[in-house]
């Protein structure tokens, strides 16, 4: 084994950057925020087996790989089942190491600029993480996903602005998918069955559930208020199934925004071995590329409540629907990656 790469434990994306809990809901101590491996490969590259053990062995969900080359700085991100093509709070944990200033850096094939900067304790940071592709949910991604996560069409809010809206014309038969035990095979098949059966009548969820991308794709699903986030109960072996079918990195659910942008999120992804992540910057950026076709241009997203962890993300979006995230982050540990990689 390769030993003596230095790795530091940043907490990512604090709530309203560790200084005030902004909603009532708690972070403004410095705790909060999602704990992120990061890894400078300063000496010979670990092998990627042993970039996947960093995250559990680090007590983090995910890892950064940074390795500086000339003037680039590329990133790799792991979790315990592999590598990611992007990940935001990543990047932003990544950058809080780097800081200060600006870095030239490369993921997934793409090169872009971020920046870092010390505000006492605490770096904020900021980057562009690409472009964000949108289109709305087909019929079997509405059914699958919204059995998994327990909801039924009823339950979908509106996006934007007037929460209390509900979808309609969904068809008394997509209230019953997934209905009754079974294994998620079963219940995926179930679920195809009555999606044939639907077809005929009328969805109007393509406007409120989307499938964006930024790497890979993920689907946003939109619930009237925070109350109803914080009641979720997902069934993440079904919500697995169904993701490892649809070719979905996971299900990203928010509350309807308030009319200055604030809202809740939470992300499940358990097809990347993660059942909730603490904070989803990448996601939040879809969600923001989204949400401003509405006439909202700067969102933030409250993360983590669920687990006793709060986190923030901002992101701004500017002409062509460019988006820009932000993160505040706080170094934890920095030590070697002796042991830490056997």
């Amino acid at each position: 084994m390769t030993a003596g790469h230095r790795v530091t434990v940043v907490r990512a994306c604090l709530r309203d950057g560790g200084g005030g809990d902004g909603d009532g809901t708690g972070g403004g101590d410095g705790t909060g925020g999602s704990p992120t491996a990061v890894v400078l490969e300063d000496g010979p590259p670990l092998t990627d087996a042993q970039r996947r053990r960093v995250p559990g062995a680090a007590g983090t969900s995910h890892a950064v790989f940074v390795r500086r080359a000339g003037d680039l700085t590329d990133l790799r991100f792991f979790t315990s089942a592999g590598e990611l093509p992007a990940c935001g709070h990543g990047t932003v944990a990544a950058l809080a190491v780097l800081a200060p200033g600006r870095v030239t850096l490369r993921a997934g094939g793409r090169v872009f600029t971020g920046r870092a900067e010390h505000h006492g304790e605490r770096i904020a940071a900021a980057f562009d993480p690409g472009p964000v592709t949108l289109r709305g949910a087909t019929e079997e991604e509405c059914a699958l996903v919204l059995a998994a996560l327990g909801l039924r069409p009823g339950d979908i809010g509106s996006d934007v602005r007037d929460g209390g809206s509900r979808v309609r014309d969904i068809g008394s038969s997509a209230q019953d998918f997934g209905s009754g035990a079974g294994d998620a095979g079963s219940n995926i098949r179930d679920a195809g069955s009555n999606i044939r059966d639907t077809r005929s009548r009328t969805w109007d969820l393509g406007s409120d559930i989307r499938v964006a991308g930024v790497g890979r794709a993920r689907i946003l699903v939109p619930v009237p208020t925070r109350t109803a986030l914080a009641a979720l109960t997902p069934d993440l072996d079904r919500l697995r199934a169904a993701c490892d079918r649809l070719g979905l990195l996971g299900a990203y659910v928010h509350s309807a925004p308030t009319p200055g942008g604030r809202l809740a999120a939470r992300m499940f992804a358990p097809s990347i071995g993660v059942p909730e992540d603490i904070a989803n910057a990448n996601s939040t950026a879809c969600l923001a590329a989204h949400l401003a076709g509405r006439g909202i241009t700067a969102i933030s997203v409250d993360m983590g409540d669920s687990l006793g962890s709060p986190a923030t993300i901002t992101a701004t979006t500017g002409p062509g629907r460019t988006v820009e995230l932000g993160g505040t982050a706080e170094i934890l540990t920095d030590r070697r990656t002796d042991g830490l990689t056997d």
